[in-house]
């Protein structure tokens, strides 16, 4: 597939920095066409699918739900590239501690829990929540969508809510603020990142450049 056939639809459900991502998406791939969209049709027709997400995950998937975006997700999913950023990848999961408690899409094996408050750093600080900032990210496979991003890279987060690593198979990257989390999911088709790679300066827009490649 050329540059030139690369269609991205961002799934817009109300809940996404969808203009930042989809200027960052232009700015690294040449001749992309980036269409923001809730339409299945267009999300069914598209190349490459990104899936992003802000704010409670009970508001996510309250519009989830009733622009039946896990359907489309699902089939997406099947035969082209899908990323999944910040919420976006936490309602892949199968459930989430926040809003009282919430079913998720259960696309991912995996829980969403809080950050503990009283979670303290190497020198004896107390972490805040949310985890706002730059952070390491160490990668535990090798993928795509890492090439030409060094180990240990930095990325930047917004996030009260973590998704739990341990015995998750799935888990592409992995992070540390008081506990280690899933920093990046990974299963076929779909690659999902907790971070904000469109805030994330080079190796951002390396992670998205990687996207617009991705042959599966």
């Amino acid at each position: 597939m050329s540059q030139s056939d690369n269609h991205i639809a961002v799934v817009d459900y109300g809940m996404g920095n969808l203009h930042s991502v989809s200027k960052a998406l232009e700015h690294v791939c040449d001749n992309v066409k980036v269409s923001i969209t809730s339409d299945p049709v267009l999300v069914a027709s598209a190349d490459r699918v990104v899936f992003p997400g802000v704010g409670a995950i009970g508001d996510c998937m309250r519009e989830i739900q009733r622009l039946k975006i896990g359907e489309v997700l699902t089939q997406a999913i099947i035969d082209k590239p899908v990323l999944g950023i910040c919420v976006g990848m936490q309602a892949l999961l199968q459930h989430s501690e926040e809003s009282s408690g919430v079913d998720c899409l259960g696309i991912l094996p995996g829980v969403v829990k809080l950050f503990d408050p009283r979670s303290k750093d190497a020198s004896g600080g107390r972490l805040k929540v949310p985890h706002m900032g730059w952070n390491n990210v160490q990668q535990s496979i090798d993928h795509p969508l890492w090439q030409g991003i060094e180990q240990d890279s930095q990325f930047y987060f917004v996030h009260s809510y973590y998704a739990t690593a341990e015995n998750n198979p799935y888990v592409a990257a992995h992070c540390n603020y008081g506990v280690r989390f899933a920093a990046a999911l990974s299963h076929n088709n779909l690659f999902a990142v907790q971070f904000h790679p469109e805030k994330s300066a080079d190796s951002g827009l390396q992670l998205l450049r990687n996207f617009t490649n991705w042959v599966v």
